[in-house]
């Protein structure tokens, strides 16, 4: 691979050029803005690489766009990739324009440039140098990348249904991953599921005076009693049934989870966050085990009111909270939706309007997954380093539907570190990171594709 490498080593000023190129373009899936330009230049990309290209519509629905190229080999693998992005407020706090890439210390700035247009453009590139060098890939590859997976991918779903052999592959490379604090290249097996929805509580027909709260219900109050059923101080979320489908991490998963405790810098992700201790004072392989094996519920946000500068003494008409569930293999997302419904109407909330926003089940690859030792193996090469290997992400991603449907092994690897500020202000990656990353996929397709059906 030293002629594949050396011709990435040449072609660095191209590369991040391709890649600002796309960061340029906003596409926050959130407020519909830049969607549709966002895909038509993902389409022209690929197409431009030599790309078979479809950009798949369905009724109200973000495209999906789909390129695919040839390899020699009858097996292929599937590279699922999002060109949306995250709302880049605050905008205040960027040290330079969010959409306009911007190169210093070595790193590039933008938004989406690490969730996850770098990844995208990373894997295109590799693709390019292969078929450059060599004048053709080993293995068929193709690209699906969607438009909504910032918002939950409420309609992958429909195009998984609707075309299921664009879906279909020997494995897949999922869109994220990173190195951690010691800078060892991190590889995730599955991903966590979520339901996201949005509490609203109303009141009178319009924002009233303050003083008429000894009267007039303030929904703002009975939407903080709702929230305060929800979980308890020690962390324990109150729903009913909401644990019965949790299951403790197995033995083997008990020794990974130790080996991976032990490559963690704890103190320095303290230090990173500006916090003194994690929940409930938990360390190690413990803190580990929480965080990997336990679901959550998260207050995303809240609003009511009047929230400006000085004082408005209102009564607000209506009061919002976004909230996510973060689920754990074997929950699923819609039996968790009607467990927070039956909870609310228990504790007195019925009138509560529950609007989900976002319904994905958890997902797992194997481990002895040909794909998993392939990308471990290439891993270890590229970066010199023995990468770390975790059964599952504590974030969130369409697996389920991409791949847990069709039986496709998938493994998260990307060109992220801790310092990326994904979805925050300054968003960034760094360059040399983002060349690795390229190389890192040129060598698993070379593998994938000469190694065993």
């Amino acid at each position: 691979m030293r002629d594949v490498f050396d011709h990435i080593d040449r072609n660095i000023q191209a590369y991040l050029d391709t890649l600002a190129r796309l960061v340029r373009q906003p596409s926050i899936a959130a407020q519909g803005v830049g969607i549709e330009e966002c895909a038509q230049l993902v389409a022209r990309m690929l197409q431009e690489a030599g790309a078979r290209v479809e950009v798949l519509r369905l009724p109200e629905a973000a495209p999906l766009v789909y390129g695919e190229f040839p390899g020699r080999s009858g097996k292929t693998l599937l590279v699922y990739e999002h060109y949306d992005v995250q709302p880049p407020d605050p905008l205040d706090e960027w040290a330079s324009p969010p959409f306009e890439p911007t190169v210093r210390d070595g790193r590039l700035y933008g938004r989406g440039v690490a969730d996850t247009k770098g990844n995208l453009v990373a894997r295109l590139c590799a693709v390019q140098a292969l078929r450059q060098v060599r004048g053709s890939l080993p293995v068929t590859v193709k690209f699906l990348v969607e438009g909504e997976e910032e918002i939950g991918s409420p309609n992958l779903h429909r195009y998984a249904e609707a075309y299921p052999d664009y879906f279909r592959a020997d494995g897949c490379l999922w869109e994220s991953g990173s190195k951690d604090h010691h800078d060892v290249p991190n590889l995730y097996l599955g991903v966590k599921g979520i339901c996201y929805v949005e509490l609203v509580a109303r009141g009178a027909n319009r924002d009233l005076h303050s003083s008429m709260a000894t009267i007039v219900p303030n929904p703002a109050w009975r939407l903080v009693w709702a929230l305060a059923t929800l979980k308890d101080r020690h962390e324990r979320v109150l729903i009913e049934g909401f644990y019965e489908d949790v299951e403790e991490p197995t033995p083997q998963e008990m020794d990974w989870l130790r080996r991976i405790a032990a490559t963690r810098d704890d103190p320095a992700l303290l230090r990173d966050l500006g916090i003194e201790r994690f929940l409930l004072g938990l360390a190690g392989v413990e803190l580990l085990k929480r965080h990997l094996y336990q679901p959550t519920c998260t207050i995303c946000g809240l609003l009511a009111g009047y929230t400006g500068e000085g004082s408005k003494t209102v009564l607000p008409r209506v009061a919002r909270a976004k909230i996510d569930f973060r689920l754990v293999p074997r929950q699923r997302a819609a039996d968790v939706l009607e467990k927070l419904r039956a909870h609310l109407a228990q504790h007195g909330f019925a009138d509560l309007e529950v609007v989900p926003m976002g319904l994905e089940d958890p997902a797992r690859t194997p481990p002895d997954a040909e794909i998993v030792r392939v990308v471990a193996d290439a891993a270890r090469e590229v970066y010199g380093r023995e990468p770390v290997i975790y059964p599952l992400m504590a974030a969130t991603g369409p697996m389920d539907v991409v791949c847990g449907r069709f039986g496709t092994p998938a493994v998260g690897t990307g060109v992220g570190y801790p310092g990326t500020n994904v979805h925050a202000p300054n968003e960034n990656i760094r360059i040399q990171d983002y060349m690795q990353g390229i190389k890192h996929v040129a060598l698993i397709l070379e593998r994938f594709g000469g190694s065993g059906a």
